[in-house]
């Protein structure tokens, strides 16, 4: 079984190469520098908006399953440049979901828990999202294609992703978070935003299982664990012996020049639990995983 995978070089792509491996034939899309050379895993640098040279990669892999990790992501970045954010966040999905539904190929895309306003929290899949800010707006408009495209196809939302780099560096909050509290840096946490954070080693092993299993439609990975994201780091850093006194609260909402943010983006995450093997868990069972995982 052939598994495409983009965003390769990504914090969450590196956690699904590493557990796919030796069972799929894995093909990751990236930019930047190859992270891994092992056998049955291939790298391919391309950029997803040349939508000819992607076409004929996909026709070549012929993959069974795709996982679309890629995205523009960052809140604030997208929030001023939306035409860029535009054309990564949905025309590259478009593209995805086009080639996936001409050749019977499953799609799994990863979407966010921003795309609900924030007002009630514990959002079932069921629940309409109202984005705050243009990122959002391009993930409700990615899953809206996905969906469309294939009934076969997967929106996977993912809460907040907490883990260590796997393979390459990644966007990692907590290796941030560990590299500046090993040298007494104060870090600001948002105590207004309050999430389910997933570890990044049970996400990577959702996404392999929703890629193999006979699921479509919308699922939430989100961990156990409600809490605010400034309670969060005040937890990871008592469990791993740093002085809290260095986690500072904010409010996100309150900073200028910021794109808006939900308060409560918490996900149920009682389907999952239903239809995957693969366990959630809570913030501490996740950051015990994470910390102690071996490729």
């Amino acid at each position: 079984m052939k598994l495409l995978i983009t965003g390769f070089n990504g914090f969450v792509a590196g956690s699904v190469i590493a557990q796919a491996k030796g069972k799929w034939e894995i093909h990751g899309i990236g930019r930047s520098e190859n992270p891994i050379d092992e056998p049955g895993i291939y790298y391919h640098n391309l950029d997803l908006l040349d939508g000819v040279e992607f076409t004929k990669l996909f026709n070549e892999i012929s993959p069974d399953a795709v996982i679309h990790a890629a995205a523009m992501a960052n809140i604030d970045v997208c929030q001023v440049n939306q035409e860029m954010a535009e054309r990564v966040n949905v025309g590259i999905t478009k593209t995805i979901a086009r080639l996936c539904a001409e050749q019977n190929v499953k799609m799994v895309f990863c979407s966010t828990d921003t795309v609900f306003d924030g007002i009630k929290g514990d959002y079932t899949e069921t629940d309409v999202p109202y984005p705050l800010n243009y990122y959002a707006q391009t993930k409700v408009k990615g899953e809206q294609i996905v969906l469309a495209a294939s009934p076969k196809n997967v929106v996977a939302r993912l809460a907040l992703v907490m883990g260590l780099p796997v393979i390459g560096k990644g966007n990692s909050f907590l290796a941030d978070m560990i590299a500046k509290l090993g040298k007494r840096i104060e870090i600001p946490f948002p105590a207004n935003e309050t999430r389910t954070p997933v570890d990044v080693i049970t996400l990577g092993s959702a996404l392999i299982e929703l890629a193999g299993n006979q699921f479509g439609g919308i699922i939430h990975l989100s961990g156990n664990t409600k809490i605010n994201r400034y309670r969060m780091a005040l937890e990871i850093a008592t469990t791993l012996g740093y002085s809290t006194s260095l986690i500072l609260s904010t409010d996100s909402n309150a900073m200028p020049g910021r794109a808006p943010r939900a308060n409560d983006a918490s996900m149920d995450n009682s389907l999952a639990k239903q239809v995957l093997k693969t366990p959630m868990r809570t913030l501490a069972e996740g950051l015990n995983l994470t910390l102690n995982f071996k490729i």
